[in-house]
C-alpha cells in the first residue's frame, strides 16, 4: 500500500480531527502567526475513504502533570497533522514530547525497519522541496505517478524524527515502503517513560546526512515545505500514548 509516510495517498484523505484546527494551531503556535491568521494551515491527513476501516488516531488537548499540551493516542490506527510552510529556510527546529506508553498489544512487534512493524508511537517529520531531478529514475517515476493518481504534489523527500521503543537512539534508515522518506530515531529502547524531552534539531544537517547521496557536491539542504506530527498502529494493532508541545523555529 502507498501511503504519506507510508506513504501516498493519505493525503487523498483531508478532515478535521478531535481537536478543532484552531485549538491545535494554539497548542503548537511557534508554527503560526502571533495572531492566528494561519491557523488553518494545520490539517489533518489520515486513511482514504476507501480505508475507512481504520480509525483514525486520536489528537486532543489536555494536561499532563499540569502542562497543556497535545495529547497523541493510537489504537491500530493512523493520522497526522500537517502545517504547510512557504517554503523556507531549514533552520534548528525544537520540541518537546514525552512516551507515556509505547507501542503494545499489537499482533506482530513494532519496527520501523519492517513493512509488518512500520508504526509510530510518536514522530516529527519535516518535508522538503527536494528538486525532482536528484530523485533516481524508477524512484522518480512512481513519485510522478502517485502526484498525479492523488492530485497532490506530494514531496520528493521527507525526513522524520522518532520516538523508538524497540531500536537505539541514533538509528537511521528509510522507511521500509520508500527512499523518499527516511529516519532519525532521537529516543529509542530504554528511554524513559513518562517524562518530558527536549529536541532540537539541525534540519539542514540532518537532511544532508540521510539524503546526501542525492545531494550534489557542496549543494546546500532544499527548502522547507511542511512540517508535521503523526503517530500510527495500524500496521501492528498496537496501542499508544503520547504527548507534545513547542514546536518551534530557534536560532
Amino acid at each position: 500500500m502507498n501511503r504519506l509516510l507510508k506513504p501516498v495517498p493519505a493525503l487523498l484523505a483531508l478532515s478535521m480531527a478531535c481537536a478543532t484546527a484552531a485549538s491545535f494551531a494554539q497548542s503548537l503556535s511557534p508554527l503560526v502567526p502571533a495572531d492566528g491568521a494561519a491557523a488553518s494551515t494545520w490539517r489533518f491527513v489520515g486513511f482514504p475513504k476507501s480505508k475507512a476501516d481504520i480509525p483514525a488516531t486520536r489528537f486532543e488537548l489536555a494536561d499532563v502533570q499540569g502542562e497543556r499540551a497535545l495529547k497523541v493516542s493510537t489504537r491500530a490506527s493512523y493520522g497526522t497533522w500537517v502545517h504547510d510552510l512557504p517554503k523556507v529556510n531549514p533552520g534548528r527546529l525544537q520540541w518537546r514530547w514525552r512516551l507515556d506508553q509505547p507501542l503494545t498489544g499489537g499482533k506482530v512487534v513494532a519496527d520501523i525497519q519492517t513493512k509488518a512493524g512500520d508504526d509510530a508511537a510518536l514522530k516529527v517529520c519535516v518535508m522538503f522541496d527536494h528538486p525532482l531531478d536528484r530523485v533516481p529514475f524508477v524512484e522518480r517515476t512512481l513519485l510522478r505517478i502517485a502526484r498525479s493518481v492523488s492530485g497532490e504534489d506530494l514531496p520528493a523527500a521527507t525526513l522524520c524524527y522518532v520516538w523508538d521503543s524497540v531500536h537505539p537512539a541514533g538509528l537511521q534508515g528509510a522507511n521500509p515502503y520508500t527512499q523518499r522518506v527516511r529516519f532519525i530515531t532521537l529516543q529509542g529502547k530504554g528511554a524513559p517513560l513518562a517524562q518530558w524531552q527536549t529536541e532540537t534539531r539541525d534540519v539542514a544537517a540532518d537532511f544532508v546526512n540521510l539524503f546526501g547521496d542525492e545531494l550534489p557536491a557542496s549543494t546546500a539542504a532544499p527548502k522547507v515545505r511542511a512540517v508535521l506530527i503523526g503517530a500510527d498502529s495500524d500496521n501492528t494493532g498496537a496501542l499508544s500514548v503520547g504527548w507534545i508541545k513547542g514546536i518551534d523555529w530557534v536560532r
